[in-house]
C-alpha cells in the first residue's frame, strides 16, 4: 500500500493550484473588461446619433424660421428646381404614398390641393426644394440634406393654406431621416 499513500500525498499538495486560479481570474476579468468596452462603444454611437438629431432639428427650425419671415405670397419653391428633383425627394410621405410622386406645380393665387406653389426666386434658401449643408455652413461639419415640401391645402371653410414640411436627412445616405417639421401658413394671418 505504499503506492496509495504516495498518491494521497500527491493529491494533498497544492503546487500549480495558484496558476489555475490566476488563469480563471484573468478569463473572468477579460469578460468584464470586454463588456465595459462594448458599452462604451454603443454609448459613443448613441451620442453621435443624438448629436446629429439635435443639429438636424436646429437646421429644420432655422429653415422654418426662414419661411415664417416671409409673407404668404412669397412662400414657394423655385420653378427651376422642380423639374430636377430626385426620387429621394419625390418618394417622401409629405407628397403622398406613391414612389415616385408626381410634383404638380402652380403659380396662380388659387391652386388645387397638393400642388406646389412656384416662384421665380433664385437661390434663396427659402426657395430651394432641396439643399445640402456641409463643411463651414454646417454646425458640426457633417453633411445634412434639407428638403422643403410646400403644398396647398384647403380648409373646410374654403380658405387655402400652405403646408410646409422640412425634412433633414443624412446627405451621404438620404434614406436616413434625422428630423421632420411641419407647419401651416394661412393667408388671412400674413399677406
Amino acid at each position: 500500500m505504499p503506492i496509495a499513500r504516495d498518491v494521497k500525498m500527491l493529491l494533498r499538495r497544492e503546487e500549480g493550484f495558484g496558476l489555475i486560479e490566476l488563469i480563471m481570474a484573468m478569463v473572468m476579468l477579460n469578460v468584464g473588461i470586454l463588456a465595459i468596452v462594448a458599452s462604451f462603444n454603443s454609448g459613443a454611437v448613441a451620442l453621435k446619433r443624438a448629436s446629429h438629431i439635435s443639429t438636424a432639428s436646429a437646421l429644420a427650425d432655422q429653415q422654418m424660421e426662414g419661411y415664417r419671415a416671409l409673407l404668404y405670397s412669397q412662400i414657394g419653391l423655385d420653378t427651376g428646381q422642380i423639374s430636377s428633383l430626385d426620387n429621394t425627394y419625390k418618394c417622401d410621405r409629405a407628397l403622398g404614398a406613391s414612389c415616385p410622386n408626381a410634383v404638380a406645380s402652380c403659380s396662380s393665387t388659387t391652386c388645387a390641393d397638393n400642388t406646389v406653389p412656384t416662384l421665380t426666386c433664385g437661390s434663396a434658401n427659402q426657395c430651394l426644394a432641396t439643399r445640402t449643408v456641409s463643411g463651414a455652413t454646417s454646425p458640426d461639419a457633417y453633411q445634412y440634406r434639407i428638403d422643403s415640401y410646400i403644398l396647398y391645402k384647403t380648409e373646410t371653410d374654403g380658405r387655402q393654406l400652405k403646408q410646409i414640411t422640412v425634412v433633414v436627412r443624412d446627405a451621404t445616405l438620404p434614406s436616413k431621416t434625422f428630423t421632420r417639421l411641419t407647419s401651416t401658413f394661412d393667408r388671412t394671418v400674413s399677406s
